[in-house]
């Protein structure tokens, strides 16, 4: 037994059961379960900060604004099982109309700003939303979609309207609609329960030991489901407070921020703890957090050194995925392990498998897969099969697991690129590029250019006679792709490798970038 994994006999094989998860009650509503239960109405749920000043709402207050929103909506033409697209910057609005959608049984959508037109009509083309709420500013040029826009004029009407109720909507019923990269080339539609809500429970105390007399700092934008879920979701249903920030982004901010709210608990990407330590800033006012928590990609051991010694309180990481959020990590209940991500949370049901869909021997690589019976996971993807395996949903993470049940996570089996903490699928780079100048044929994959950051790269054949410009490359890229798919470099190659069926060897690319440095 390791004293590190308290009351937890040694696995002897990478399937690691951490009991029942807490039953959903059969009627149940997302929006409710965080904003409507025994939080004292004049308690303060939401500070948003930015460059103007502070905006603040009770959660008597923010319940008010979020049934004025779902009723503003159903006035407006929005109906139960609808889906609303929504795009709008880091603003307030966007929660409220996330939350508002919820509440009157209707299926938000969230979107980032930084899509292009031609990527959000393909969003809109498969999610066939009744309405889009996007902030005037934030409407991109071309822009052709099948339903009506509600500007800034139309929302300000919808949430001016006098509240509504909570819809009586069942533990499955659908609550929201997320798109994430996948392998085909296409964003996958990721469709999640009421219950999703419900589920995140077992990561108060499996991630970050939260109860209602915290006050989360939450360094991510409004429309990140990070941020949705962490950020709002979670501390609102436990009765906490939460910040969110939305001024310029200089990470010498959070320290004072810290100091100004009263934090508790600080949540970002690995990213901003690594740029605020760069930073210069002084660190003394992060010595007042219990601790931080991290996900969105994997936290190198020397940053989680790094925060210790500047903050003196430790920095917990969670392994997830847009199709069951979080599930495994470390907490102040399951002690940091350097190399490993940490254990199944509570309530979860996690194996390796092999390629037999059994559970591999313990220290060998499996695929990660997650239990059906998980109410955190979704209901399917939007519009196409999803590859159950029996009881299983394998997330195509490979990691291997130790006898405690700790887990080190080894990365993507589909190739799926892990770039600046963004989930990208280099089919879907690829597709954008296939026609830029110059390009008879291209491959794309995430380039380590430093032991904790990644980077996407174009690997180039020319067309005969024809000379490849990386800056037209990176051009065609900008008016095609969000900013954070887009390559950061191109390399000129004279043949793509494939296998003897034809498939390009991505990794293989990579390797021989390496030899060459």
């Amino acid at each position: 037994m390791n004293t590190n994994a308290p009351g937890i006999a040694p696995l002897t094989s990478s399937l690691f059961d951490m009991g029942p998860p807490p039953p959903c009650p059969a009627r149940f509503n997302l929006a409710a379960h965080a904003l409507d239960h025994a939080a004292p109405d004049d308690k303060l749920a939401l500070t948003v900060i930015g460059d103007g000043g502070a905006m603040r709402w009770t959660y008597g207050e923010m319940r008010a604004a979020v049934l004025s929103a779902a009723a503003g909506l159903a006035a407006a033409g929005l109906r139960p099982g609808d889906r609303l697209m929504i795009r709008i910057g880091n603003d307030p609005r966007f929660p409220i109309l996330f939350f508002g959608a919820n509440a009157m049984g209707a299926v938000p959508v969230p979107t980032s700003t930084m899509l292009t037109a031609p990527e959000l009509a393909l969003l809109a083309a498969n999610a066939e939303p009744a309405f889009l709420a996007c902030a005037d500013e934030d409407l991109p040029d071309g822009l052709s979609l099948p339903c009506p826009v509600l500007d800034d004029a139309a929302m300000a009407r919808i949430m001016s309207h006098a509240p509504g109720r909570f819809a009586d909507t069942g533990a499955d019923d659908p609550a929201f609609l997320i798109y994430t990269s996948g392998t085909g080339g296409a964003p996958k539609g990721v469709l999640h329960a009421q219950r999703s809500a419900w589920a995140r429970r077992m990561m108060w105390d499996g991630w970050y030991g939260l109860s209602a007399a915290d006050t989360v700092l939450h360094a991510g934008a409004f429309n990140w489901t990070y941020t949705l879920g962490a950020g709002l979701q979670d501390p609102w249903a436990a009765g906490a407070a939460t910040v969110i920030y939305t001024g310029h982004r200089d990470p010498t901010i959070w320290p004072k921020l810290v100091a100004d709210t009263g934090a508790t608990i600080f949540a970002g990407a690995p990213g901003v703890y690594r740029q605020l330590l760069k930073s210069g800033a002084d660190l003394t006012p992060l010595r007042a957090l219990r601790h931080g928590i991290t996900a969105g990609e994997r936290t190198p051991q020397p940053l989680r050194e790094a925060w210790q010694d500047a903050t003196g309180t430790p920095l917990y990481e969670a392994l997830g995925m847009s199709e069951v959020s979080t599930y495994i990590s470390c907490s102040p209940s399951v002690p940091v392990r350097p190399g490993f991500a940490g254990r199944p949370q509570p309530g979860r049901r996690v194996a390796l498998l092999g390629d037999d869909g059994a559970p591999v021997p313990i220290g060998q690589l499996g695929r990660v897969a997650v239990s059906r019976r998980d109410p955190g996971l979704m209901l399917g993807y939007w519009r196409r099969d999803t590859p159950w395996e029996g009881d299983w949903f394998v997330t195509g993470d490979v990691a291997v697991m130790d006898a405690d049940g700790y887990v080190r996570h080894e990365g993507r089996s589909d190739e799926v690129m892990n770039a600046m903490g963004y989930r990208v699928s280099p089919g879907e780079v690829e597709t954008a590029l296939h026609d830029a100048p110059g390009v008879a044929e291209i491959a794309v994959a995430a380039l380590p250019v430093r032991s904790d950051l990644d980077i996407i790269c174009v690997f180039a054949v020319a067309k005969p006679g024809e000379i490849i410009d990386p800056a037209a490359v990176l051009a065609h890229a900008e008016a095609r792709l969000a900013k954070y798919k887009r390559p950061r470099e191109v390399i000129v190659v004279e043949a793509l490798p494939r296998t003897a069926n034809g498939k390009v060897l991505r990794r293989a690319l990579v390797e021989a970038w390496r030899r060459d440095r």
